[in-house]
This record gives structure tokens, sequence and C-alpha cells, in this order.
């Protein structure tokens, strides 16, 4: 008999103790503890994809660079560079997340290049979504 057993995070059994902050960072204390690895996951992506390489003074590899792309003129290469862009560096800073799927669509009309990221987790049952606009 066949199963696909389910891995918990350790962190996950422990719901009083925060794992990461929410971003953005404007609750009233202005950090919001978040309880949950695909919470504490999905803010590290949104982290990791708004910071530009070079921006952290300790670690200056770190950031997927998004902005960078703002200027750049709305073409399919451009698109396509954007969707392997972030295809690589996903593989290479987020081992475990599985890259179900990016959709980069450009709306030239408006200025903008909508970014959506879905993704699920090794070994478990979740999958989520994270969403830019850039214009």
């Amino acid at each position: 008999m066949a199963f696909n057993p389910i891995t918990i995070p350790v962190t996950d059994f422990y719901p009083s103790i925060g794992v990461g902050v929410n971003l953005p960072l404007n609750a009233p204390s202005v950090f919001a503890p978040n309880y949950t690895s695909t919470e504490a996951i999905k803010n590290n992506l949104i982290n990791f994809f708004l910071t530009e390489p070079g921006e952290r003074l300790d670690n200056p590899n770190f950031g997927g660079g998004l902005r960078s792309f703002i200027f750049e003129q709305i073409a399919q290469d451009t698109l396509d560079g954007l969707e392997s862009d972030i295809s690589s560096k996903i593989e290479n800073v987020f081992p475990s997340i599985i890259l179900d799927r990016i959709i980069v669509a450009a709306l030239p009309n408006t200025n903008l290049i909508k970014v959506t990221i879905k993704y699920s987790f090794n070994n478990q049952n979740t999958s989520d979504q994270i969403e830019f606009n850039f214009s």
C-alpha cells in the first residue's frame, strides 16, 4: 500500500512560538510575528525578491533584484529573462520550495509587469503564491 507521508516542520508543533516576522512591517508594535513555517517561507520569499543584491551590508549576495527590471523595456525577451531569473534564484536559495509555476504578465498600456509565483513545499500538501506588481 503506497502513501505520501507529510513532513511537518518542527517549528509548527509550537503554536505560541514565533517563527518569523510578517511583512509589511506595519503592526501596532511594528513587528507582527508569524507562527507557522508556511507563513515564514512566504515572507522570506517576499523579502528576498524585494531586496536588491548589495543592499544588505553583511550579506551582499542576498537579494532577488526584481526592482532592476522596472526600467527595462516591456518585451518578450525581458519577460522570459525575468521568468528564468526567478526560477534559478528560487532553486538556488530556497531548496525546500517546489516551483509550480511562474506567470509574468505585461500590461504595456498601463506600464505594469505582474509577476505571480506559485509554489509548494517538499513533502507537504500545501501550496501558496505571491504576487508582485511593478510599474
